[in-house]
């Protein structure tokens, strides 16, 4: 069982895990051993709320497909379980990701101070440049 939140777990039966051999360099031994991980999740067919589904559903994510399957590739690590252990890792926290609500920006004002000490320099500036000017004799 994967823990998504404290109410909301996912079976690994629903999770399709295969190994691969992995690309890069690594020398002969890479060319045998299958160490990376392809992992493919159904979104529709999963026992995840619909509300999850949905917000999966609805991600730019070069990750899901136009089928709403998520398809995580790891091949970072030398072994299999590590490179296992981080592709579900990375499952959980893409599904996490589309729970995270973010809070309202609430637009601040300047302080008076601050308001008082613009215009007073604003002034000041606009005097340097009057100063400037054709002198005239009256």
């Amino acid at each position: 069982m994967l823990h998504i939140s404290n109410t909301v777990t996912l079976d690994e039966n629903e999770i399709e895990l295969s190994a691969i051999r992995a690309q890069g360099s690594g020398g002969q031994k890479v060319n045998k051993v299958a160490a990376a991980v392809h992992l493919r999740f159904n979104i529709a067919a999963s026992s995840l709320p619909e509300h999850y589904k949905e917000k999966l559903l609805a991600l730019k994510d070069k990750r899901i497909t136009k089928e709403g399957i998520v398809v995580i590739k790891s091949q970072q690590h030398r072994s299999q379980e590590q490179n296992r252990a981080e592709a579900l890792e990375r499952l959980v926290e893409l599904i996490k990701s589309v729970n995270v609500t973010h809070k309202k920006r609430i637009p601040t004002k300047p302080t008076k101070g601050a308001v008082k000490r613009r215009l007073a320099s604003k002034k000041k500036h606009a005097n340097k440049k009057k100063m400037r000017g054709k002198v005239r004799d009256e």
